[in-house]
């Protein structure tokens, strides 16, 4: 997750203060659980999608090889749910 966060900022020109501080108090694990089972997507994620970078969010890096065996096939579907809707289509396919 702090490769998430230091790839968000040098490509994508974004600082996530808020995820930093998450992985700080809960450790990039359940940073990822507690991101993947809020109600909405974080305003992390929508700065994201607003920079075409999707790909850098927790819900893209939880379906990929070796993370997403860490995470329950409800937490994929969430994942996978949320990147469709925003119309992600990288890295979907087989997960």
């Amino acid at each position: 997750m702090l490769d998430v966060y230091r790839r968000a900022k040098s490509e994508a020109g974004y600082t996530a203060s808020r995820f930093l501080k998450m992985i700080s108090e809960h450790g990039g694990y359940e940073t990822a659980r507690i991101l993947l089972h809020a109600p909405a997507v974080s305003d992390g994620y929508t700065a994201l999608w607003e920079r075409r970078r999707l790909d850098l969010t927790v819900e893209a890096v939880v379906l990929e090889p070796p993370w997403h065996d860490l995470f329950s096939e409800l937490e994929r579907e969430i994942a996978r749910t949320r990147l469709k809707k925003y119309g992600y289509r990288g890295g979907l396919a087989d997960q």
